[in-house]
């Protein structure tokens, strides 16, 4: 190996290491501002479109006035294929109980009991990049409204 590849080489691994060690130490131990999401952020958008399931594409077998869903128990959402990968938004008052199916190919149905965060709203984000069915729940049976959120 000649010495300008060698050097190459050495520079190459040099800046690797640099790399490895800004991105160790710039991260911080606080949970961030999403709407700050910097490099990332901006790789996630040069990457794809990122954006919310649009309500009108979301059927449910529970009473709907406009993207507010009331429910006793239980309720069915039907999600019409987006075209590509989206993220249905859920957000309540109350804490309800969500389960759906994992996106790609992957044979995995999850489920998760949503909870509102500090006196603000319980939220979940579903991904979604077919036609996909997502069961809602209440838990105790009391009556739950949960609306379908652009963000």
């Amino acid at each position: 190996m000649s010495g300008r590849r060698k050097l190459l080489l050495v520079a190459v691994a040099v800046l690797l290491v640099a790399a490895f060690l800004g991105a160790l130490g710039l991260g911080h131990a606080g949970r961030g501002d999403p709407a700050d999401a910097g490099a990332l952020g901006w790789l996630g958008r040069l990457g794809g479109d990122g954006t919310a399931v649009d309500p009108a594409t979301v059927r449910a077998d529970c009473d709907r006035t406009g993207d507010v869903l009331s429910f006793v128990g239980g309720c069915a959402l039907r999600v019409d294929d987006p075209g590509g990968l989206r993220t249905l938004v859920l957000r309540s008052r109350a804490a309800f109980a969500v389960t759906a199916p994992a996106p790609g190919d992957a044979d995995l149905t999850v489920r998760d009991d949503v909870t509102p965060a500090d006196g603000g709203d319980a939220v979940a984000t579903i991904a979604v990049d077919r036609a996909t069915e997502v069961g809602l729940g209440c838990p105790g049976g009391v009556p739950c409204t949960v609306t379908i959120a652009t963000s």
